[in-house]
């Protein structure tokens, strides 16, 4: 497995679940991880982007990757 980076979308301060979006180097694959509390299992699980959004609902993680999201796209004047 490549290296990877990882930026923390939301961390939850009631239960201490963690949501990331991951980047493989290797592969190129981008996905989110999910780190849940130990006393939930604390078995992180990866879901891909599409599943994530679709199914996930509107919370704040889902937010969260929406903004970034939109960062992608800069407003252009149009001529």
């Amino acid at each position: 497995m490549g290296s990877v980076q990882t930026r923390e979308l939301y961390s939850s301060a009631a239960n201490g679940d963690r949501w990331l979006l991951v980047r493989d180097r290797g592969s190129g694959r981008v996905f989110v991880r999910h780190e849940p509390n130990m006393s939930s299992g604390g078995r992180s699980s990866e879901i891909e982007i599409s599943t994530f959004l679709a199914h996930g609902g509107h919370g704040p993680e889902h937010q969260e990757l929406l903004r970034l999201i939109g960062t992608l796209v800069e407003d252009t004047e149009v001529a």
